[in-house]
């Protein structure tokens, strides 16, 4: 965005801590998790506009729910061709179902690729409406996500995703 356009953005609760929104007025740009390891709060130059993703916070609040599987906002993704093919295929993930970085690689026709996959999912801009939280390890484990694991988990538990591996059992 230019200076005369800045990114507008706002901040909403969740149950999962609160989120930033952020876009053009139009389309989303970028949505994230204050629970995560990347620092949470605008960039320089963006405008808080707390009026602003009134549909984007109401889908959200509708998925918090328990009421919405398949969000319908419009958004603006900014990559490499290859990043966009994989944020592009997340979205082909079912609601309550999970797939492993292998399946992504596969589904955008490079199935070699799996750690570059794993590298565009930990790059995705808009996770829960890309659901890149769906992406699990090939033996059922949760690895990384950009609002960390317990987001993760607190995402797939929501969704009803059992396929994900438990916690490692208690020998007592």
């Amino acid at each position: 965005m230019t200076e005369a356009h800045p990114l507008l953005y706002c901040v909403t609760e969740s149950p999962v801590g609160p989120i930033l929104l952020a876009g053009d007025g139009e389309r989303l740009h970028r949505i994230a998790f204050s629970t995560g390891r990347r620092p949470f709060g605008p960039e320089a130059g963006w405008a808080r506009d707390d009026t602003a993703f009134a549909e984007a916070r109401r889908q959200l609040a509708t998925y918090f729910a328990g009421g919405l599987t398949r969000f319908d906002l419009p958004y603006a993704l900014s990559g490499t061709d290859f990043r966009q093919r994989v944020w592009r295929a997340l979205a082909t993930i079912p609601h309550g179902e999970t797939r492993s970085y292998g399946w992504l690689a596969r589904a955008i026709g490079d199935p070699k690729a799996v750690r570059a996959v794993g590298a565009a999912n930990g790059a995705n801009p808009l996770p829960i409406l890309l659901p890149c939280h769906r992406v699990i390890g090939a033996d059922g484990s949760l690895t990384g996500f950009g609002g960390g694991i317990e987001t993760k988990r607190a995402l797939l538990d929501l969704e009803g995703a059992r396929s994900h591996r438990p916690e490692q059992p208690s020998l007592l």
